[in-house]
């Protein structure tokens, strides 16, 4: 083999692997990024439990400053931490914090989650994804998990497991970003 077929073959070679990185980069993108404190917050889709449910997605909050809960009715520890989160939003509510919690319950427990929010007389906005498509979207290790994320859009906390949401640790993060600008 020549030099010059050597070096077309190691051309060859390079371009096999440049066009399989970006093929895989293409189809794999989610797969390939974590959702982590600093990263962007990936979008979601999720049912309002109303009447006539809507698709609720991550643009709807654009700008605001959001508590995303993942969390399903069957959850011990989801059942200890929302407490707290109507707390903290009976207190940051009127400031502008947005409390997002979707539950994965499966198809056909609409009924179990307006229960489940009288029960603990909760104000915030309660969405259902049946897919449980959003853990697949922000890589959770179960639930309760909790983001929050600030206006521009960056997760700023990612929690798994119960919290006491109304802390003053948690309420000082929650006023320093609502005192943000919007972008």
């Amino acid at each position: 083999m020549t030099a010059r077929q050597q070096w077309m073959l190691v051309l060859a070679m390079v371009a096999l692997l440049a066009g399989g990185a970006f093929t895989a980069m293409h189809f794999l993108k989610d797969e390939l990024t974590e959702v982590t404190v600093g990263s962007d917050a990936p979008g979601f889709s999720a049912r309002t439990l109303d009447a006539t449910p809507t698709n609720r997605t991550l643009a709807h909050y654009r700008g605001d400053v959001v508590v995303l809960n993942i969390w399903a009715t069957w959850c011990g520890p989801c059942r200890v931490e929302m407490p707290s989160f109507q707390l903290l939003y009976s207190a940051l509510g009127p400031k502008g914090l947005k409390i997002v919690a979707v539950s994965i319950d499966s198809e056909g427990k609409q009924q179990d989650i307006r229960d489940f929010a009288k029960q603990f007389g909760l104000t915030f906005d309660l969405l259902h994804d049946a897919s449980g498509g959003i853990q697949d979207v922000y890589r959770t290790a179960g639930v309760p998990e909790t983001m929050v994320i600030a206006r521009d859009g960056t997760i700023r906390r990612k929690w798994t497991g119960a919290d006491d949401w109304n802390s003053a640790d948690n309420r000082l993060l929650l006023e320093q970003l609502l005192a943000e600008p919007r972008p």
